[in-house]
């Protein structure tokens, strides 16, 4: 008998036109590709350095047949303690990612103006997108900074959600405080200002938080902040949205589904934010070879991106996915980007010593061969 053909279901024209998103290449997928076990790992962002030592201490008492907390009410309450915002305004998420995502749920309705800056991150388009919005970029400067009068120009146009990043995913600069404040200003009442500070943990002294100036404004905001970077749990998946009022929280909240935040990241954050020494001392490391990075990468004659994160973006002067294969063929993963006017930029973390030798060297070998 003949099968009968399949009718195929409609799908939600919104999510089946998403683009893809750009993920790192994990390591087994490297290994296989170049036949090395020994694969530098710079495309994702990680902590070299892992995570603090009280964190497998903690995690050593774990049930797994329980459930863990939906609410989270440890994890909000020792945020709330370190940052000094009532825990009913702290939202946690499955990385910050997820925090993203409920925020578009929450404010987003089909044919809103969401906006963000170009190049980058990509959920920023991507959950926006699957809500029904429409999005528009601002890009940034010829010199890779922000171009500050552009954003104020969008601000302008009221859109739902403006997703900022500083500092910047994936171009490494932080805003300073007059320009920060400049567009603080500009934010109507009927837009909501996302801040993603993913890497505020790696800014220097002088750059602003970015929280505390948002909370001497009456605008409507949410500060995104992550585990995954400084902190070393990337693979645990635990971030946070700390927002202007607790209607807003209450609202990203129910957005998002319940047990969202397994008991082993709410375990391993607690015991993270209890070893804050650990965490600064890890940074103070990693912008040490930043900085040594950076300067091999200019000795090339090579352009970066200024960086207030832990990785590098660099414009090595050719088709950044074809120059990926030279990369993996070193055993060194990093991510080629894929938008529009920035194809010959690539990101790299800042690794290990050792692995940061090997991506100067293979750097080199590209610019020579």
């Amino acid at each position: 008998m003949t099968k009968p053909l399949r009718i195929e279901i409609p799908l939600n024209p919104h999510v089946a036109a998403l683009p893809p998103y750009n993920a790192g290449l994990n390591i087994a997928a490297a290994q296989k590709h170049c036949g090395r076990p020994d694969i530098a790992a710079l495309a994702s962002n990680e902590n070299p350095a892992g995570c603090s030592p009280h964190v497998a201490v903690a995690l050593a008492g774990l049930n797994p047949s329980r459930y863990s907390d939906p609410a989270c009410t440890t994890l909000r309450a020792a945020l709330s303690h370190k940052l000094g915002i009532p825990p009913e305004r702290i939202v946690a998420g499955n990385g910050s990612e997820e925090m993203i995502a409920a925020v578009c749920r929450a404010v987003v309705c089909p044919g809103s103006l969401v906006a963000m800056i170009s190049p980058g991150f990509g959920l920023h388009e991507i959950e926006a997108l699957a809500n029904g919005a429409w999005v528009e970029k601002v890009g940034m400067q010829p010199n890779l900074d922000f171009d500050v009068p552009a954003i104020i120009a969008m601000l302008a146009r009221q859109p739902a959600i403006f997703f900022l990043s500083s500092p910047s995913n994936p171009v490494g600069p932080a805003l300073d405080g007059e320009s920060l404040n400049r567009i603080l200003t500009a934010v109507a009442p009927q837009t909501l200002l996302v801040l993603d500070e993913a890497y505020f943990e790696f800014t220097d002294d002088d750059m602003p938080d970015g929280l505390a100036a948002l909370s001497s404004t009456n605008i409507s905001w949410v500060v995104l902040r992550t585990f995954s970077k400084a902190y070393g749990l990337a693979g645990l998946r635990v971030g946070y949205a700390v927002t202007s009022d607790a209607r807003l929280a209450r609202a990203v909240a129910a957005a998002k589904t319940p047990f969202n935040v397994n008991a082993a990241a709410q375990v391993a954050a607690v015991a993270a934010l209890d070893d804050e020494a650990w965490m600064r001392s890890s940074v103070v490391a990693l912008k040490r070879e930043r900085a040594r990075v950076a300067d091999a990468v200019a000795f090339m004659g090579l352009s970066a991106a200024r960086s207030q994160t832990n990785f590098l973006f660099i414009d090595i002067g050719r088709d950044s996915q074809s120059a990926l294969d030279h990369f993996l063929s070193q055993g060194i993963i990093v991510k080629p980007w894929k938008e529009e006017g920035y194809e010959t930029f690539i990101r790299v973390t800042i690794g290990s010593p050792t692995e940061n030798d090997r991506f100067i060297d293979a750097l080199r070998m590209l610019t020579t061969g």
